[in-house]
């Protein structure tokens, strides 16, 4: 099996970390991984603030770069969904429709295409886990709260392999951070309320560390983090299922 790792330039420019242990993670198990050179930001920003017309540039490159490969697996569930849903070119039509159902974000790999049963990982802390909007609702990555049907994560259950780990309980399992994007710019005051609420649910029940299968989320609550000078630190999934 060979694929590609798509790292979204957020990843790339501030949390290289969680790139490296996506790559190292997959060699672990055994996956041929490419990293295809000259691929940048899917668009995202651009789609979410109502300028999905200025986006061609990024569809017309990422279908450019990551066309025949078996799979592609990014560490975002948010820039996933969006290509998921959104990626299109009108110089390749049909390789970018291809790519659309061959492009799964980490913990779906995983779980879903590899389905992965034991990890060779160690993790001894108390760790929260916080389930990203995009990837819960979109990706459907694990049950929503408010349905009454059987409940399911699929980091979760990826965190249960991994030795010595403690998963806290969380007052509101899946309760939305705040960042949403370019939300936290043009809504600050709301954006920060949000985040600060779901990292005191966290730290209520004391863990050290804050985990998720998207970046983004982490890194928003990280600087209500810091701002407050608290101890617990956040860590994307990749790296817990990485660690010895």
């Amino acid at each position: 099996m060979e694929v590609a790792l798509f790292v979204p330039c957020y990843v790339d420019q501030f949390y290289p970390g969680a790139a490296r242990a996506t790559l190292e993670l997959l060699e672990k198990l055994g996956v041929t991984v490419r990293y295809p050179e000259g691929q940048t930001c899917c668009g995202q920003p651009m789609a979410n603030s109502g300028y999905e017309h200025l986006a061609g540039g990024c569809n017309e490159n990422f279908v450019e770069r990551f066309s025949g490969y078996d799979y592609i697996i990014s560490p975002s569930g948010s820039c996933v969904l969006h290509l998921k849903e959104h990626l299109h070119s009108e110089k390749h039509p049909v390789q970018g429709e291809e790519i659309r159902h061959r492009i799964f974000e980490l913990t779906e790999f995983l779980t879903d295409i590899l389905k992965v049963e034991e990890l060779d990982a160690r993790f001894p802390h108390k760790v929260g886990v916080h389930q990203s909007c995009h990837g819960q609702r979109g990706l459907k990555l694990s049950q929503m709260s408010e349905l009454t049907a059987p409940a399911f994560s699929k980091p979760g259950k990826l965190l249960h392999l991994v030795k010595d780990i403690e998963l806290v309980e969380l007052d509101r399992i899946d309760e939305c951070c705040g960042f949403g994007g370019t939300f936290c710019v043009a809504e600050e005051a709301v954006s920060v309320k949000m985040g600060k609420d779901r990292v005191a649910d966290h730290l209520r029940h004391g863990a050290e560390y804050i985990t998720g299968a998207d970046m983004s989320c982490l890194m928003h609550m990280e600087g209500i983090l810091r701002r407050n000078k608290s101890n617990t630190k956040v860590i994307h999934i990749a790296e817990i299922l990485n660690s010895h």
